[in-house]
């Protein structure tokens, strides 16, 4: 055992330290290390007693020297709140490898409710042999620094940096706060509970904190363990915690309460004034009671966790209103069923893409088919597509070819952008409207299919004897970017002909030709289980359309070539009046007969040949359609009280439900729709007025 004074010197200046030589040097860098350093170092002998320990590792762990010198090292640190492991200290001492910066966990007499953490290093004590040979070790030391604020520190750098990484991943209210229970428990609390206020778990915007009020409160994710020893236990998510858990008024940071017994670090979930919700994080008995440094950790973790809910309400919001709007209603498949048989398909991906279809029924038991998609995902992207989905609308309902129609819809989409203030062909920003449109009107009295295509898209046929045809039109100019002209074809398609339009194929790649035709190819299975087997092909957020097209029944189409003269229209009013009859349909043979009349003459008078009366009868109307070859187009006059003429439009305007002129290219087509009663008893619209002959003048 070292001396507390030195020996006298013994020959040429050394000095006896416990039997062995010492320098003057040496003895006094030991004694300023035992009696100065703030370093804890300790000496064992061969037998691994507690020989010799610095004054500050005594004073500092409230350790008495008499109650550990010259005691067994197990023994000895059981005063200091340590356990040690007598094999590792036997190892080192037996030439084995020193231990540096071990890191060994005790707590002191002085400060027993906290776990301290020591930084432990053990090393040999040689002696030098003769001719400088190593004897056997006679003694360890080992060197204790107290490192418990060292670890603590880098423990919440740690979970603060492990909250910024897990938390706010998915976007979800709810999915938030569960991770934000498993990034705390059970390492910095023994339990955890998050709870929300009732109006960001319904999706709505967080009101701003008010003085003395705290809104309602809904717990939404617990963790930890209910303990043995009395603890409260957890509650229940969707339980009202307010007034209770969190006290009787949240407070407006980070704060220490006491609540049946059990202290809890309580903090408020909210950011920039509006409040979110609140957490509750409580540790075991026994365990490290919260500090001053904890309650900094926590603000820093909630003040994430509020900016990722807040994150994840505005998604929730947008989304909602995303799919709001990229929701439409099927329409009633009466309006088209003569036309196409049809199936729709969208596979919803929560992103917005706004991809759109449309089944627009058009006069002449025609139908249009429309696929589009704006190009960039988002709330804007949607709401863009709802206003280019009315547009298109509003435009097929003018009967306008496809290709005039993305004319008129590149124009709609370049009014977009100079709102949202972009210029139309200076490039695209990440925010400017720019658009993918395929529009197939197919007339099924002819098997007519025309086609124009903005953009890119899915657009195949496969005919009834199985052949594949993929390219019935090219591909075209963005809507909103390089404009007219878009890419048209027209084709005529026999009865059975599978026809398939889905939004944007290039994105995503798209099914592979043959796998088209292999979902397409079989005529004897429905629509539907082709679409089924062609929307699991497809990427999230498209639209699909599968129509197999139809032919109106020839019992159901009328038509007569008209001569070039006026003395020709009253045996073409009589032929209508009569095929009317024949069909029994619920709707006034006068009416048909003026209206019939006044189309023709004017084809006759104002036209070109070749003239030609087409009915066409359907469940709920009944079309009546003049076509002659001037590209001249009618306009409905207010004729004066003496005028003889001047009439004819205005009638056909008082009598059918609706009118308009189809432009084709070789003519146009002038065309009447009346609504039919449906119980052919022969009151029509018309009953009971009464025009003059105007051909028979």
């Amino acid at each position: 055992m070292f001396e507390d004074v030195p020996p006298p010197p013994g020959p040429e200046g050394a000095a006896s330290l416990g039997g062995v030589a010492v320098s003057v040097l040496d003895h006094a860098v030991l004694d300023a290390v035992f009696r100065q350093s703030s370093v804890g170092v300790h000496v064992l002998d061969r037998e691994l007693r507690l020989v010799r320990v610095t004054g500050a590792a005594l004073s500092t762990r409230g350790v008495a020297e008499e109650d550990v010198l010259g005691r067994p090292a197990v023994e000895a640190y059981r005063h200091f709140g340590v356990e040690v492991k007598e094999h590792v200290l036997r190892d080192v001492l037996d030439g084995g490898t020193p231990a540096r910066d071990v890191l060994v966990r005790g707590r002191p007499p002085q400060d027993p409710g906290r776990k301290h953490v020591y930084s432990v290093s053990l090393y040999p004590l040689f002696t030098p042999g003769p001719d400088g040979a190593r004897r056997p070790a006679i003694g360890l030391v080992a060197t204790v620094t107290d490192v418990t604020l060292r670890i603590l520190a880098e423990q919440r750098l740690a979970l603060l940096y492990e909250a910024r990484e897990r938390i706010g991943r998915t976007l979800d209210v709810e999915r938030t706060a569960r991770e934000l229970v498993e990034v705390t428990a059970p390492g910095f609390a023994g339990s955890v509970v998050v709870a929300l206020t009732d109006a960001v778990l319904r999706g709505k915007p967080p009101e701003l904190r008010r003085a003395g009020e705290t809104p309602l409160l809904r717990c939404t994710a617990v963790g930890g363990s209910v303990h043995a020893d009395g603890g409260v236990p957890l509650p229940e998510p969707g339980a009202v915690l307010l007034p209770g858990l969190f006290g009787e008024r949240l407070p407006d940071g980070p704060e220490l309460r006491r609540w049946d017994g059990e202290v809890r670090l309580v903090a408020p979930l909210a950011v920039r004034g509006q409040l979110l919700g609140a957490v509750a994080f409580r540790r075991p008995p026994g365990a490290d009671p919260y500090t001053e440094d904890d309650l900094a950790l926590v603000e820093g973790v909630t003040a994430h966790t509020a900016t990722c809910l807040e994150n994840a309400l505005r998604f929730t919001r947008e989304h909602t209103v995303m799919t709001a709007l990229q929701s439409w209603p099927l329409r009633p498949d009466g309006e088209t069923r003569h036309a196409v048989e049809l199936a729709q398909r969208h596979r919803p991906g929560g992103t917005g893409a706004g991809s759109w279809f449309d089944v627009i029924a058009l006069p002449g038991a025609r139908v249009a088919l429309v696929v589009g998609q704006v190009e960039r995902p988002g709330l804007s992207a949607v709401a863009t597509m709802g206003r280019l989905r009315t547009a298109v609308y509003s435009l097929a309902t003018l009967d306008l070819s496809p290709h005039e129609l993305l004319a008129r819809l590149h124009a709609v989409t370049q009014r977009l952008a100079r709102e949202q203030g972009h210029a139309p062909g200076h490039g695209h920003g990440d925010d400017e409207p720019a658009a993918s449109c395929t529009v197939a009107v197919h007339d099924p009295v002819t098997g007519r299919l025309d086609l124009a295509r903005a953009g890119t898209s899915l657009c195949v046929a496969v005919r009834p004897d199985g052949s594949l045809d993929a390219d019935l039109v090219d591909e075209g100019p963005l809507l909103g970017d390089d404009g007219p002209p878009f890419a048209c074809s027209s084709h005529f398609l026999p009865e059975g002909t599978t026809l398939c339009l889905a939004s944007s194929a290039r994105a995503d790649g798209g099914p592979s030709q043959a796998r088209v035709a292999q979902a397409l190819a079989a005529p004897d299975r429905g629509t539907h289980p082709m679409a089924d087997d062609l929307a699991a092909l497809l990427a999230p957020e498209r639209v699909l359309l599968v129509a197999r097209t139809l032919r109106l029944p020839a019992s159901d189409v009328a038509e007569w070539e008209v001569p070039g003269e006026l003395s020709a229209v009253a045996p073409t009013r009589h032929a209508a009046e009569d095929r009317v009859r024949e069909w029994g349909l619920g709707v006034e043979p006068l009416t048909v007969e003026l209206i019939v009349s006044e189309l023709v003459t004017n084809a006759v008078r104002h036209g070109a040949p070749p003239y030609a009366l087409r009915l066409l009868r359907g469940e709920s109307t009944l079309t009546v359609e003049v076509r002659d070859g001037a590209a001249t187009a009618p306009h409905l006059r207010h004729a004066k009280a003496g005028d003889e003429g001047g009439r004819g439009l205005h009638i056909c305007a008082m009598l059918a439900d609706a009118w308009g002129v189809r432009y084709e290219e070789d003519g146009k087509t002038v065309w009447a729709e009346i609504a039919l009663d449906g119980d052919g008893d022969g009151n029509g619209a018309g009953a009971g007025v009464g025009f003059g002959d105007p051909a028979s003048a």
